[in-house]
């Protein structure tokens, strides 16, 4: 626990959080959004209260993702983790008052960063319960964290293209921060199922849910900018010569700590659906579900890609390639699905062969 005032704090911002979702009214939810903004600026001012953030451009960037995407790996107290994750969420609730996002990735996105408050700062489940808190003040603007070097603070006044090319990198930020508790809470399970404790560790793997649930919502966040825009003014910094190499997903450390803990788990709980739910209803149940997010994030994956890109190759692909993006996001996908396929309840059984057959010839 990091004090009572930090404690005050993450349960007030989890609860109006927990309540944003259900403003279906534009107005509505402009106003919920300022609100929830503004409580986890609160939340910012209690954890720097304790210690100041630290400084992004001081850290090294071990990529060229990192430097791009203004985030950095160091080792942090509980104090700093949570503080540094806060950051990200009142930026992001911050910018999401002008994103033009549905209301259902909106459910999704601020679920997962409801759940991001619980976990980093410790605050016990169930403990944000009751009514949403009256409004707060904006608090005033605190340094810069490790992931978000030269993002505008929240509030500051953008020309649109300065705030879509802010979201792009804000967005992302949000995605890295759900990578890496998903990370987390699988990681735990997995080792709550190992030590026996299979309550905690249906528990965590429904936390997990909600973090690959935010995915694609926070990766739709990010992409909330006009396609044109994106291929005229972004889609070139990520390729040389803007950077030494070309941005991909498989330099995110995040998401691949997050891969490397589902195949933990797997390897843990390898049963086919049927024989899992025979023996243990609630593990396959939220297994299952852990799963089927994990496909339709994939899935997702392709059709966000195709909005943004269409036909066209991605940057990270080599010129004798035979596939463009959404060809290979596709693929991605459809392995995913044929691994999945036995351990889930409704899985793909037609890619499943497929996949078979292909490995057979």
């Amino acid at each position: 626990m990091l004090g009572p005032r930090v404690d005050a704090e993450a349960k007030r911002t989890a609860r109006v959080l927990a309540g944003l979702a259900s403003h279906a009214r534009p107005v509505e939810r402009s106003v919920a959004l300022r609100q929830a903004a503004a409580a986890a600026g609160e939340l910012v001012v209690a954890l720097s209260a304790l210690a100041p953030a630290v400084a992004g451009e001081e850290v090294p960037a071990e990529s060229t993702s990192q430097s791009y995407f203004r985030v950095r790996e160091v080792e942090l107290s509980d104090q700093q983790a949570a503080l540094h994750g806060a950051l990200v969420i009142h930026r992001g609730l911050d910018d999401l008052g002008d994103a033009p996002l549905s209301g259902a990735d909106l459910a999704l996105e601020v679920a997962g960063m409801r759940q991001s408050v619980l976990d980093l700062t410790g605050a016990a489940p169930g403990a944000d319960a009751g009514p949403v808190p009256d409004p707060v003040p904006v608090p005033d603007p605190v340094p810069d964290p490790v992931p978000l070097v030269a993002v505008p603070e929240p509030g500051a006044a953008l020309s649109l293209e300065a705030a879509w090319s802010a979201r792009w990198l804000i967005g992302h930020q949000v995605h890295v921060l759900f990578n890496v508790c998903a990370a987390v809470a699988v990681a735990d399970a997995t080792r709550l199922l190992r030590d026996g404790d299979r309550d905690a560790a249906l528990l965590r793997l429904a936390d997990a849910t909600v973090y690959v649930r935010g995915f694609p919502a926070a990766m739709t966040h990010a992409s909330t900018i006009p396609a044109d825009y994106y291929m005229a003014s972004i889609r070139q910094t990520m390729a040389p010569p803007s950077v030494d190499v070309p941005l991909s997903g498989r330099q995110h450390r995040g998401y691949k700590l997050f891969r490397a803990a589902m195949k933990d788990l797997l390897s843990v709980v390898p049963d086919s659906y049927e024989h899992l739910a025979a023996r243990a209803p609630e593990l396959a149940e939220a297994r299952g579900a852990l799963l089927e997010a994990d496909i339709v994030d994939g899935e997702r994956h392709v059709t966000l890609a195709y909005s943004m890109v269409h036909l066209r190759r991605s940057i990270a692909q080599k010129p004798e390639g035979p596939d463009n993006a959404v060809a290979e996001l596709r693929l991605m996908r459809h392995r995913r699905a044929a691994q999945y396929a036995s351990l889930i309840r409704f899985g793909d059984h037609y890619i499943a062969d497929a996949v078979a057959g292909l490995r057979h010839a």
